[in-house]
């Protein structure tokens, strides 16, 4: 895209509104609405906003903040008003007052890890599949009761939730995104849609983007969207699976390899080998949510140990059967409250780790490890991911990676946040406790 196309675009489209769009630390999309008569000040980027307002952004001396656009991003969304006024958005970098990138943007970071990893000769590829719930709303606001009865690949005649996943399909295809597959989730009410991998920046703005999409359309239906990991107790939560591949740059596949085993590259399992190390670091960015690790508990279908597999699903890391191009590695514990731009960056670095120090991968579990016996999770070196939010966020701040992935701003503001958000966990009173206490004691 060049600013003359963009220019063109909204004149034939009629397209009279605008948003930019960036997002927190936390992976909350954030976005200034402007009319056609700033667009070209925007497109120069110099519309200024308040970085002190955004939660782990910018201390208030240091406000004054730029948005950056990417032109790249541009895109007319497919509704319009009344008066057929269409709107578009373009998602933006954030760049301080002086003009260099601010090292408290997400996406910012993700470009300077990409940058690094090139020097290195490689190029992360990823595919997310993210899943969802759809709930009813009452007069007092979301719930949690659903349409429809259904199970996993299941139809439901009932179920509205098919005719509003349709329509996001729909959406989503009209906005550029290339749909491989949807289907109906394991729990009632829960939904999946996998679109086409891409480079780490634009798979990162296209899983905040189909976010928004979601909850916009579930809106229009009634329905209220939610990447809650785990809104239900005693059905599966919800996860976003993490496809990722590295690229040389020339363009051929570095985890493949015809003659090696399972035909993987000596760097596809050196990668293997580095996710392994330090997953239990990650856990607090891809992960992030005292409710994530409601999810990440055994009998829900949820990865809760390090290893990794070509074909068993109970493990952290699973090999899918597509080689060539399609060689890649599915990292299963993420879930979809994270914020993509800083969950990329993570297992990036992490699996980089195992290469640049040629680690070895431990042997694949072959065996669904939920059957196992502690005493054979131990001789199989098998570790556990961290069960709670703080366990998370004391693995991340044990392992150096953190700090050099995130940088000093985000890591310092992220664990600041994180902290004080287990702490107002540890202390708030529950329902369970009062149902299980009260009468007794």
């Amino acid at each position: 895209m060049t600013r003359e196309e963009i220019l063109k675009i909204v004149t034939e489209e009629n397209v009279r509104f605008f948003r930019l769009q960036f997002v927190d630390i936390f992976g909350i999309m954030k976005n200034i609405a402007i009319p056609l008569s700033q667009l070209e000040k925007a497109l120069d980027g110099k519309m200024m906003f308040d970085g002190s307002s955004i939660e782990g952004f910018a201390r208030i001396q240091e406000s004054d903040m730029y948005l950056i656009p990417d032109y790249d991003t541009f895109c007319v969304m497919p509704w319009r008003d009344k008066q057929g006024v269409g709107t578009a958005r373009i998602i933006c970098d954030v760049h301080k007052s002086d003009g260099t990138p601010f090292a408290g943007c997400p996406r910012v970071n993700l470009k300077r890890v990409m940058a690094e990893a090139e020097k290195l000769g490689y190029r992360m590829n990823v595919g997310t599949e993210c899943e969802f719930f759809l709930f009813e709303v009452d007069e007092f606001g979301p719930t949690t009761e659903t349409h429809d009865s259904a199970g996993y690949f299941s139809v439901d005649a009932e179920d509205e939730g098919i005719e509003c996943r349709r329509e996001i399909i729909e959406t989503l295809e009209l906005m550029g995104f290339e749909i491989e597959a949807s289907h109906h989730e394991v729990a009632e009410g829960q939904h999946e849609i996998n679109f086409k991998y891409a480079d780490a920046v634009t798979a990162a703005d296209n899983t905040i983007t189909f976010k928004w999409v979601v909850k916009t359309i579930a809106k229009s239906y009634g329905l209220h969207a939610t990447f809650m990991p785990k809104p239900v107790f005693g059905i599966n939560g919800s996860g976003m699976h993490t496809n990722q591949s590295l690229f040389d740059l020339e363009g051929n596949n570095v985890f493949y390899d015809a003659n090696g085993p399972l035909e993987l590259s000596e760097t596809a399992y050196q990668y293997i080998a580095g996710v392994a190390k330090n997953a239990r670091a990650f856990a607090a960015v891809t992960n992030p949510l005292v409710n994530s690790y409601k999810r990440l508990v055994p009998g829900y279908e949820a990865p809760v140990y390090v290893a990794w597999s070509a074909s068993n699903r109970s493990a952290l890391m699973r090999i899918p059967a597509a080689r060539g191009l399609g060689t890649r590695v599915e990292v299963r514990c993420p879930d979809p409250s994270c914020n993509p731009y800083l969950a990329f960056a993570m297992m990036l670095n992490c699996g980089l780790d195992g290469i640049k120090n040629k680690l070895q991968a431990p042997p694949s579990v072959d065996v669904n490890i939920f059957d196992m016996t502690p005493e054979e999770k131990v001789a199989a070196n098998i570790d556990n991911m961290p069960a709670s939010l703080e366990e998370a966020l004391e693995a991340f701040k044990a392992n150096p990676i953190s700090r050099e992935t995130l940088g000093d701003h985000i890591y310092d503001k992220y664990v600041a946040y994180k902290q004080e958000e287990w702490d107002r966990y540890r202390i708030a009173v529950t329902d369970w406790e009062l149902e299980e206490y009260l009468n007794i004691y």
